[in-house]
């Protein structure tokens, strides 16, 4: 049992410390938002009355928090300032590459091991503890997280060092931002040409088209009965969400001099489907506006 000091508790923070509770942790918790906070005590988790009241004697740092400026800005005024010495850092917030490891990078300046560990599974993994982490960290920092980790995951990929598990996370959900988009083309040209969505699933599911986005997460009601797509689209993985991570790979990619033009062009048709007011939708939903909705 270990002192974890868990700050961020949204949707994904949320969940992931209610499992640190259920395997005996003793766990501080902090956000901004009372009603996350007043739901994770309700699980729990000790209310902390700021981040620096969190780390204070914590063993173990969680953060889940939503963009690369707030990780910066919590761990160098705050956390780094406060924390117990020798407590090991995670960082499961999805953020650019440099902010992992500029914040890496402090941190071992102050003598403490950290890793970043994005997540995928949404709140459903995180609720279940089925989540994936994507780890970037050395060797120890790693072997010391990953029994934390499997209290709320199930798959634990060590992706080298320091920034990498933001690069497996950006990469991973390129390619699933462009997947949908191609999934989500390939049924309404078939409606248009007259072909029943059943049809054309039962013979892309089979064969050369197969892939996650089509036959775990089909965007058409129907063919399978746990996507999104049958309950009007509520969001297991926003459409917010995926902007944001497909903004993230084009900026990784900009930065190291990748092309990757089918990435570019998903991220300008999320950014037109999530301006257009469905930011809260399943990312799958995009289909409808390709369908003209």
């Amino acid at each position: 049992m270990a002192r974890i000091a868990f700050i961020g508790l949204g949707n994904m923070g949320g969940p992931m410390a209610a499992n640190l509770v259920k395997a005996q942790h003793q766990v501080s918790g902090f956000d901004l938002a009372a009603a996350s906070l007043q739901a994770a005590v309700a699980k729990g988790a000790r209310a902390a009355a700021s981040v620096a009241d969190a780390v204070k004697d914590a063993e173990v740092v969680v953060t889940m928090l939503p963009a690369g400026k707030h990780v910066r800005a919590v761990y160098e005024t705050e956390v780094l300032p406060h924390v117990a010495r020798g407590a090991l850092l995670i960082d499961c917030s999805t953020i650019d590459v440099e902010s992992a490891r500029h914040v890496a990078a402090a941190a071992a300046k102050a003598g403490l091991e950290m890793i970043d560990a994005p997540v995928s599974g949404g709140v459903g993994g995180a609720t279940a503890g089925t989540l994936t982490f994507m780890v970037g960290g050395g060797d120890a920092a790693f072997a010391r997280a990953k029994p934390v980790l499997q209290q709320m995951g199930k798959n634990i990929v060590h992706a080298g060092g320091s920034g990498n598990g933001q690069a497996a996370k950006i990469c991973n959900n390129m390619i699933l931002g462009v997947s949908m988009v191609a999934v989500a083309e390939g049924f309404m040209l078939a409606k248009r040409l007259g072909l029943d969505a059943q049809k054309l699933f039962d013979v892309a599911s089979t064969a050369s088209g197969q892939c996650w986005a089509l036959t775990s997460y089909c965007p058409v009601p129907g063919p399978v009965p746990t996507s999104p797509a049958n309950r009007d689209y509520q969001a297991g993985f926003t459409a917010a969400m995926m902007l944001k991570d497909l903004m993230l790979a084009q900026q990784a990619a900009q930065a190291a001099g990748a092309t990757t033009p089918l990435g570019a062009n998903a991220a300008q048709l999320y950014s037109l489907f999530v301006n257009g007011g469905s930011s809260e939708k399943d990312f799958s939903g995009i289909i409808r506006m390709l369908d003209g909705k």
